[in-house]
């Protein structure tokens, strides 16, 4: 009898879930898709689009749902649910929408602040068919030279470099040629990539069905027995690779696309998921879409607002020296797990077991500190190239990391172990039609909060000579260890900015100025862990987008 009913039970929910995903009408179509239209370049114009301030007046009526912050998981569920027909509202507390993804211009410089370049956008490929339907075809992509990147290991002499190539096969057959002795390691790397890519979403399928059938699957080994994924998710890379070759310069290549996280603590499938991400080329964004629904800024949330039931139903919103309220039914945030629980949800409600639960989940992530640097020439005069650099003192990413992080305030600029060089002007073909005569590169680099925090009580563009002094003695052993790849940009350079955790917080009101919000480690992937870190919140009517692992650097205007 109870098996019985457990059947029926179950052929009603498949049946609903069914029906729900596939028996209605679908939004998404080929016809929704056309050709791109001319883009605006007349910066006021995108300005219109891109700043509209916040008022009250601006507010649609009856909305559906409210999404915080206008990252790319924040609009990305927005324009999906206004395709859908719901009337969504995107609040974002900075001038600017677009959150990591914008570009910000100073001097007559245009730098990017996260998206450096992205894969996966062949044709037919899923994310290039997603993209298409959310901007209904309007964001168009320039691909990058088949060699996208390059990674330098040591100094001086002792300096190796090697060189990434996108293609199906090209990719593994070159660096098969780059290391002749390990050809049998890559050849088992690239089947870890393979299985990562075709059955991680078998991991996503965690969230998706009922979390005690998610977890049934997991305790009883049956989830295993069905694909290698679930246990490879939890395996240490450093463990892995060791097992593959002892040729530390290709343990770097198969960890080289770093997230804060040294190989001993991150996802053997995280690692191998974004080398594979490339295979199939590398791309740029030319243009943005324009955004469905509307998006105001200047508008930072101070709460969600939850009713006596444990409802969410709104949030409020500071307006000069007041909090207007706006309401919803639903509440989406795209501002990180611990700014959601931590300092948007009342007191009462951050203080509950199963709020606490999931924080306990998560680790904040590592600071980031960028160097945007602008330069008198073109591409062409200074030597730039669309590849990126990818720069190491040595080949032990583990032991550099450690010691890196272990350092005092005082010893840490000196010492910097590795960073990432990114040239955006020569990426899009159409920066020398905007920005003639310029050129920019990024370079970026991990560091400590805690190296900053004596300033963090200070005010944006208010904290002071020591403040800018110490972290011009980063921005300078930087943009030094720049120019010996480039060394024609010293005499060029005629604009620099620089930014640090503390402009992370400022500008994205990342907790502790966090570039990929929550810690991406280890024990984030292991299967259980994916199962039960969902977008559904112990608040009702509260949800959270995914938390970011797209290299998101930072957003700011004037950095400081």
């Amino acid at each position: 009898m109870w098996l019985l009913v457990v059947l029926v039970g179950l052929g009603v929910w498949a049946a609903g879930t069914y029906w729900y995903l596939f028996g209605r009408r679908s939004p998404f179509s080929v016809e929704c898709v056309r050709a791109p239209g001319p883009r605006e370049l007349d910066q006021k114009k995108r300005d219109r689009v891109i700043k509209q301030g916040f008022s009250l007046d601006k507010v649609p009526k009856d909305l559906d749902v409210i999404v915080i912050g206008s990252g790319i998981g924040g609009l990305t569920v927005a324009a999906t649910l206004a395709k859908a027909g719901r009337k969504v509202l995107v609040l974002e507390q900075h001038d600017q929408a677009g959150g990591c993804c914008h570009t910000y211009i100073e001097k007559g410089f245009e730098f990017d602040v996260g998206l450096h370049y992205i894969g996966q956008l062949h044709e037919n490929s899923l994310l290039r068919i997603a993209f298409d339907q959310i901007t209904e075809g309007q964001l168009e992509f320039q691909e990058l030279d088949q060699h996208f990147d390059t990674i330098q290991i040591g100094l001086g002499e002792d300096k190796r470099q090697y060189t990434v190539f996108s293609g199906k096969t090209e990719m593994e057959a070159h660096l098969k040629k780059q290391f002749p002795h390990d050809t049998a390691a890559i050849q088992k790397f690239f089947k870890i990539m393979k299985v990562s890519a075709r059955k991680t979403h078998y991991l996503a399928s965690l969230k998706l069905i009922p979390q005690w059938a998610s977890l049934f699957l997991l305790k009883t080994g049956l989830a295993q027995l069905m694909s290698p994924i679930f246990q490879l998710s939890g395996t240490c890379a450093t463990d892995l690779v060791n097992t593959l070759t002892s040729n530390k310069d290709l343990h770097v290549i198969f960890s080289y696309l770093f997230y804060g996280v040294p190989p001993k603590d991150s996802s053997i499938v995280i690692n191998a998921l974004l080398i594979h991400h490339y295979k199939r080329g590398a791309y740029y964004p030319k243009g943005g879409a324009k955004p469905r629904g509307t998006c105001l800024v200047r508008a930072p949330v101070t709460q969600v607002l939850v009713n006596q039931r444990g409802e969410a139903y709104g949030v409020r919103v500071r307006k000069g020296q007041e909090d207007q309220e706006v309401y919803a039914p639903v509440v989406i945030s795209n501002c990180g797990i611990f700014t959601t629980f931590q300092k948007l949800l009342p007191p009462q409600i951050q203080s509950k077991p199963d709020i606490q639960e999931r924080l306990g989940m998560m680790k904040h992530g590592r600071g980031s500190l960028l160097v945007f640097s602008g330069f008198e020439g073109t591409h062409e005069e200074l030597g730039l190239v669309s590849t990126n650099f990818w720069l190491f003192k040595n080949n032990d990413m583990d032991r550099s990391m450690e010691e890196f992080f272990a350092l005092g305030k005082d010893e840490a600029p000196e010492n910097i172990p590795m960073m990432f060089i990114t040239m955006p002007s020569v990426k899009d073909p159409e920066a020398k039609i905007r920005h003639p005569g310029k050129s920019c590169m990024t370079i970026l680099t991990m560091v400590k909060y805690e190296w900053f925090e004596e300033w963090s009580d200070t005010t944006v563009r208010k904290r002071g000579e020591q403040y800018h002094q110490y972290k011009m003695r980063f921005a300078n052993k930087l943009f030094d260890w720049a120019c010996t790849i480039f060394p024609r940009i010293r005499d060029k350079l005629v604009f620099q900015d620089v930014a640090t955790p503390l402009t992370n917080m400022h500008y994205l009101g990342a907790q502790r100025g966090a570039m990929y919000s929550a810690e991406h480690n280890l024990e984030r992937f292991q299967a259980e862990a994916v199962a039960r870190n969902r977008c559904n919140t112990p608040v009702k009517n509260l949800y959270i987008t995914a938390h970011r692992l797209h290299r998101p650097d930072l957003t700011g205007k004037k950095l400081q």
